[in-house]
């Protein structure tokens, strides 16, 4: 096998000629004659049974050329681009094959290659930073949504009110037929919830225990196609009204729904909990602004076979998160979801490229700056394990690849140069509409009326 004519194009794609001796041709040819032969008509022969050249002299010395060619490609391919030290990215394709007098394959391959990246700069970056602070107002409501969790429902005997939980029986019709999932018993709803299509709860408003009636609505246009726009009726039953018993504010709630014996200790744990959470987004978007200043300041030419390996990278994961088992197809996978193949690709490429941008970003980093990943390193990622599956950590350890978790673990050194050298700037003041630079329009306008 010889390696020849290797050639860069633009977007980090290479074209290459592997020459295959007549001898291994030869052979993969026999292979495709055993693979075909019982796909293949010959008048006189049973089905399987004709002589390859018999076959060849019907339908062309050349029948079999293309899948031989399919036979050998792969093994070429992979020692071709080793021996070219091509650091390949996605599927090749096969762009031409040809066979010369002496019987000798050429196979022409085209691929892309993992790109050059030119850093710009990712070292003292500059983004705005707010300081995380929690109001009374966030810890309040927070508290309240807890209280109305902790509610106790009572029936009482009078017209149902915004805020009250009610059981209903429903049925909704259309032109008076009706229709698949209008129909519920003892269903419990509270009024003003917003749960149902709007206007149906504002008509159960007033209505008592017992009563019959009725509701009309429209549906939304941004709705299910066969009732989108159109007008319905629900007849209903009410059952019950129940009002919320709100718990008082006081220590005994703290204990009920906390490991607090008093109420101001629980109240200093929510506004500890809403600190934190609002310094981790404070942070997260602190980075995310940061990260996408380095990538806007690297060139770099992103392979296509990078942006379908990452498309792939999240479907398979979206797939394990939902438990579906790794023997479904792609194809099955995105029906799953309940979208086309060009609907998923609109979805997730624009996140797939930013992805792609990143990852060649933190290894360009990681080349720079001569980052490794020590056993201290490894050993720390696996006592993260340990805490978080417990019991499962050896079995989970096991399924993991030392080489995808090195790639990792110095990525995330490469992120830390960006984020530890970095400087937080003021936020940027709001600016009043009286602020807001003004188009041409509204200055000639001005100009006209001075």
């Amino acid at each position: 096998m010889t390696v020849k004519n290797v050639e860069k194009k633009e977007n980090s794609t290479v074209i290459f000629q592997v020459e295959i001796d007549k001898d291994a041709f030869e052979n993969a040819i026999n292979s495709a004659y055993r693979r075909l032969k019982g796909q293949i008509y010959v008048a006189g022969f049973r089905k399987g049974k004709a002589p390859r050249v018999v076959i060849e002299g019907m339908y062309g010395s050349d029948i079999f050329h293309e899948e031989a060619v399919q036979i050998l490609a792969p093994e070429a391919f992979e020692q071709a681009a080793g021996e070219a030290q091509l650091d390949t990215v996605g599927m090749p394709s096969i762009a031409d094959f040809s066979v010369d007098d002496d019987k000798n394959l050429t196979i022409t391959f085209s691929t892309e290659v993992y790109p050059e990246v030119t850093l710009g700069q990712y070292r003292g970056l500059e983004a705005p930073w707010t300081e995380p602070s929690v109001s009374d107002e966030e810890i309040d409501a927070t508290i309240e949504r807890e209280r109305k969790n902790s509610a106790r429902y009572v029936d009482v005997d009078r017209p149902v009110q915004k805020g009250d939980t009610i059981v209903l029986d429903f049925e909704g019709f259309v032109d008076g037929v009706a229709f698949a999932g209008g129909k519920a018993e003892d269903y419990n709803l509270e009024v003003g919830s917003g749960s149902f299509i709007p206007g149906f709860e504002d008509q159960l408003v007033g209505m008592e225990a017992g009563q019959d009636g009725e509701v009309h609505v429209t549906f939304p246009e941004q709705y299910e196609e066969s009732l989108a726009g159109k007008d319905a009726t629900f007849k209903v039953k009410v059952h019950a009204v129940r009002e919320p018993q709100l718990p008082e504010l006081d220590d005994e709630f703290a204990k009920d729904v906390s490991e607090f014996d008093t109420f101001e200790e629980y109240r200093n744990d929510v506004r500890a909990k809403l600190l934190t959470m609002a310094t981790e987004r404070a942070e997260s978007d602190f980075k995310s602004q940061l990260m996408n200043q380095a990538i806007e300041n690297m060139t770099a030419v992103v392979p296509e076979g990078m942006v379908s390996e990452k498309t792939d990278e999240f479907l398979r994961n979206y797939a394990e998160s939902m438990g579906i088992g790794g023997n479904v197809s792609r194809e099955d996978l995105i029906k799953m979801l309940g979208m086309t193949e060009d609907t998923f690709m609109q979805m997730m490429r624009p996140a797939a490229i930013r992805q792609v941008q990143a990852d060649l970003l933190l290894d360009a980093i990681v080349k720079a700056e001569g980052l490794e990943a020590s056993q201290e390193d490894k050993d720390e990622f696996y006592k993260q394990i340990e805490a978080d599956y417990g019991e499962n950590a050896e079995k989970v350890k096991g399924m993991i690849d030392e080489t995808l978790m090195t790639r990792d673990l110095v990525r995330r050194k490469a992120a830390s140069v960006i984020y530890d050298t970095a400087v937080k700037t003021e936020p940027r003041a709001e600016k009043t509409a009286a602020e807001e630079p003004k188009d041409g329009g509204e200055a000639a306008a001005e100009e006209v009326k001075d």
